[in-house]
């Protein structure tokens, strides 16, 4: 039967064995809380995605109008 030693006088490497026995992990759990987003809130990274859109689509637009332009005078 091993004799009991307080933690505070073990030393540092059998500290750290003992805290790292004692450690586990969350396993499939994620421990981050998650909440619904309020749809009636303000969110600025919608309206940029928004706004990315309709710029790709009028370059786009604008590329292919001209490419038809040169096909057409060729």
């Amino acid at each position: 039967m091993e004799k009991f030693i307080p933690f505070e006088k073990l030393s540092k490497k059998r500290q750290k064995e003992l805290n790292k026995a004692k450690r586990t992990t969350w396993g499939m759990t994620n421990p981050v809380t998650r909440r619904e987003k309020n749809p009636r809130a303000y969110d600025r990274n919608k309206l940029r995605s928004e706004k990315s859109e309709k710029e790709f689509i009028f370059f786009l637009h604008k590329t292919l109008h001209f490419s038809r332009y040169f096909y057409y005078k060729n």
